[in-house]
């Protein structure tokens, strides 16, 4: 069976992150291992609350990689993994989306400098698009690649699913949505009863996000829940960059709620309050004196 669904970093947390510990009777899985912060958001640099969760949340994603037996990276954005600390991945099974193909040349480049990073460290190293790994009781099964979004300029996902005992959990990674039917096709044939979606990117809506991508995220999202055996549907990341969430997605609240189908945020998964501290970074430069903390800020890059 799955002992425990996780969530370690997500936006609803306060930083840019989907990574996600997952336990099973025989194996632990980390999703995406790495976290971030928007370098600009409102024309403003992060706020100190921002940098002081940032680390928090990193030391908790470290604390449980090490405890991890398989480590999983679903794209080359700096929120998903981090380059800059290989240790990670000595001595784990890693998973990793393809390097060379149906990736834009940002992430190919990107996963140039992670690979030649962790080079010599992980005990073993596959690459998931499109394939199934079994250990013991576990399965686990990747999507072969769908775009970062509603279109090829952001690259390329694999979408994840843990399987063990009978019971699925179901990681979307960057989708956006989900709006295009490659995205949607993977969940609808995994059925899992857990599921963790990016969800649509309303906080560009209009402008790097259209208002027919997410109709169609909606109807995708509706269909979710209609056909398979879901109970728990969480949206996040992208998602809760809207102060406005949940007014966007009105039609899957009603008929999750006819299914009995549970739709959260990460955080409230977790047992945690929401905080979403980018969607409110204007606030909190107007609330709190930026003085009175003391942060170690490090570069941000561009996810």
């Amino acid at each position: 069976m799955i002992k425990k669904i996780l969530p370690l970093g997500f936006d609803s947390f306060g930083v840019r992150s989907m990574a996600t510990f997952v336990e099973t009777d025989n194996l632990k899985i980390l999703i995406d291992p790495g976290v971030s912060l928007a370098p600009l958001r409102y024309g403003l640099e992060p706020h100190p609350l921002e940098w002081q969760r940032l680390d928090e949340t990193w030391e908790v994603i470290k604390q449980y990689a090490e405890e991890s037996d398989v480590l999983v990276v679903t794209h080359y954005h700096y929120d998903h993994h981090d380059p800059d600390y290989p240790e990670l991945y000595r001595d784990k099974t890693v998973f990793i989306k393809h390097p060379t193909q149906n990736i834009n040349l940002s992430q190919k480049g990107r996963a140039a400098y992670f690979l030649e990073a962790i080079k010599g460290l992980p005990k073993k190293l596959e690459i998931a698009d499109g394939k199934s790994f079994t250990f013991g009781e576990t399965t686990i099964t990747f999507s072969r690649a769908v775009c970062h979004g509603t279109n090829p300029k952001l690259g390329y996902v694999t979408e994840t699913c843990i399987k063990c005992g009978g019971e699925k959990f179901l990681h979307t990674s960057d989708v956006e949505g989900p709006s295009l039917e490659d995205q949607i096709a993977f969940i609808l044939e995994q059925k899992p009863e857990t599921l963790f979606v990016d969800g649509p990117m309303t906080y560009m809506l209009g402008y790097r996000y259209s208002f027919k991508s997410l109709e169609i995220s909606n109807a995708n999202l509706v269909r979710a829940i209609k056909e398979g055996g879901l109970h728990t549907l969480v949206l996040d990341h992208h998602f809760l960059r809207d102060l406005n969430y949940k007014m966007r997605i009105k039609t899957v609240y009603e008929e999750a709620k006819k299914h009995g189908v549970k739709v959260t945020t990460a955080a409230e998964f977790a047992g945690r309050k929401i905080e979403m501290l980018e969607a409110l970074r204007k606030e909190l430069y107007a609330k709190y004196d930026v003085k009175e903390f003391t942060v170690k800020k490090r570069p941000l890059k561009e996810e």
